[in-house]
């Protein structure tokens, strides 16, 4: 988020945004209650995988920040869901050969064609090989997030990270 936001133009420092990793879809209950409207009363909103929209929708409610919440109730609070993860996001956004492309640039796509060789990546969508091939060593889903943020068209943003950028701007949503 922050790296796309400074592609954007825009300083969330000086906006006052802070850009918080909460350790896990799981640990959203406790961070809500904790900064939510029931706690520091501060301006929340974030990104969630597809798999964990559920959990989202009851930390939200559990934080009072509303019931029977959604996924448009839960975008009017700022959260939005990306069809399966941030990776599915950028690669589809970006397409198989500019990720494939970036790979080579990060000298990673050697590493890749073994990693699609393997028994259980044969016959598996690419981009399905690619969202687990930025999850099979640590610190890569990070690294490939800031690298694919900087390969978007900027004019082109996957929705749900469009989404929050819109939602936390100053003077709130």
């Amino acid at each position: 988020m922050e790296r796309l936001a400074q592609r954007l133009g825009r300083d969330l420092a000086a906006e006052d945004i802070s850009v918080v990793a909460i350790g896990g879809a799981h640990a959203v209950g406790n961070f809500l209650r904790r900064v939510g409207p029931r706690g520091l009363g501060l301006e929340v909103a974030g990104l969630c995988d597809a798999r964990e929209e559920a959990h989202f929708q009851r930390a939200l409610e559990s934080a009072g920040m509303g019931s029977d919440l959604t996924r448009e109730d839960m975008e009017r609070l700022g959260f939005y869901t990306c069809v399966e993860d941030l990776e599915d996001e950028l690669i589809r956004c970006l397409g198989v050969a500019a990720v494939e492309r970036v790979l080579a640039a990060e000298r990673d796509l050697a590493p890749f064609r073994k990693f699609q060789s393997q028994p259980a990546q044969l016959g598996r969508p690419i981009d399905a090989q690619l969202r687990r091939f930025m999850g099979t060593r640590a610190g890569r889903k990070a690294k490939y997030a800031r690298v694919l943020v900087d390969a978007l068209d900027v004019s082109r943003l996957p929705r749900p990270l469009a989404g929050v950028l819109g939602h936390l701007r100053v003077g709130g949503p």
